[in-house]
């Protein structure tokens, strides 16, 4: 088979690049809600499309599940197809969601496509858990692909994980810029009273934490260290603490229950461990204020979804700091300062907040202008540089 011409010339002739972007469907009307991946792949194909140099963006599933109308987003605005259907029409694949295997690997280098390993996930932290807790991740069918022409990284993994992708995959990885859009944040809270967007109200303040609680990386228990802080400065001030994805923990583990019967929440029966909830939903219906904590994972999409739709956002990611109420580290007595503060001054200012709020997030949106021409930047690089 003939490569590819190089980009720059097909560039210059109006000939523009086309983009396959992995994903991993389970189910074919797989929800975008239980983890952000396939949502990053729906931004990321919408931020490219931005880019002058792309002609098309086709979503590219790995795995044997059928594409049907059933999925969650809209196939004419996102193109989604499987890898036989896209192996022949994409100069560029990035994996992203899914994994391809030696055999397609080789099939795109023959054809002088470039591929791209996007990493959005903490892998060092995933690797080092699944050895010392022995919670099997992939046994004996690792496959680790060392044919990338580059390796992309979202900017909050790169600090813990960019020595383990370099090194396994024998590359250099780059930092590429954060994105987000509120379109699947819009469509489900449509349905919603006000659009499920922050809403004043009289009384004591509902506290939650919706930490995953599935690693070390985003855990429950700093954020409800703040709580209680903030509860002992303020008794009458604070309703009740939810504390979602913990409703397992709460009934079978011991050493959580143990920790947290020493709490004055938890023995006023201020303090509820729920199971889990979409964000906006429970956002609209059950929460005046969020408590965030975070260690080495300091950018997410939940922290924007919470602060695009006004809610207060107490939290310690050092990498959107100018977003909702900051506090730094693990200085819990200052997140409790924020918590009061958001108690007592939030509501006063709650729509310049939310107008605020949108528009230091606009910097994540499809179409900002400095990082459409990092991302083009990145394809210029990558098709000029011979293909591994």
């Amino acid at each position: 088979m003939t490569p590819i011409n190089n980009w720059a010339t097909k560039v210059n002739s109006n000939d523009s690049l086309r983009i396959g972007i992995t994903i991993g469907l389970h189910h074919e009307a797989e929800t975008l809600w239980n983890n952000g991946i396939k949502q990053n792949a729906v931004f990321l194909a919408e931020a490219l499309k931005h880019c002058p140099g792309v002609a098309s963006v086709v979503l590219v599933n790995t795995t044997a599940t059928p594409i049907t109308p059933a999925l969650p987003w809209d196939q004419a605005r996102w193109p989604t197809t499987n890898f036989e259907g896209a192996k022949d029409k994409v100069d560029v694949l990035i994996e992203l969601g899914g994994q391809i295997d030696h055999l397609q690997t080789d099939y795109l280098k023959q054809r002088g496509a470039r591929l791209v390993s996007y990493c959005c996930g903490f892998e060092y932290v995933h690797a080092m858990e699944s050895m010392l807790f022995n919670k099997p991740l992939w046994g004996r069918n690792l496959f680790v692909n060392q044919r990338y022409d580059d390796i992309w990284m979202v900017p909050q993994v790169a600090h813990i994980s960019q020595p383990y992708f370099e090194v396994l995959r024998r590359i250099e990885a780059r930092a590429v810029p954060f994105v987000w859009s509120p379109v699947f944040l819009d469509e489900r809270t449509r349905g919603l009273p006000e659009n499920g967007v922050y809403q004043p109200r009289v009384g004591p303040r509902r506290l939650s934490v919706m930490e995953p609680n599935i690693n070390v990386v985003k855990f429950c228990l700093y954020p409800i260290l703040v709580a209680e802080l903030a509860y002992r400065a303020r008794r009458e001030a604070i309703a009740l603490l939810q504390v979602a994805n913990a409703e397992k923990m709460a009934r079978e583990n011991m050493e959580f229950i143990t920790l947290m019967n020493q709490l004055d929440l938890v023995r006023e029966h201020k303090a509820v461990f729920l199971g889990r909830h979409d964000t906006p939903t429970f956002l609209a219906q059950n929460t005046d204020i969020v408590i965030s904590h975070q260690w080495e994972n300091p950018l997410n999409y939940f922290y924007l979804e919470t602060c695009w739709q006004g809610y207060p956002l107490v939290h310690n990611a050092h990498l959107c700091a100018d977003l909702g109420y900051y506090y730094e580290a693990n200085d819990v007595a200052a997140g409790s300062a924020r918590v009061l503060e958001a108690i007592d001054a939030h509501d006063a200012q709650s729509l310049a907040y939310r107008e605020r709020q949108r528009g230091l997030i606009d910097r994540y949106l499809p179409g900002n202008a400095a990082a459409t021409e990092v991302y083009n930047t990145l394809l210029l690089g990558l098709m000029q540089r011979p293909a591994r």
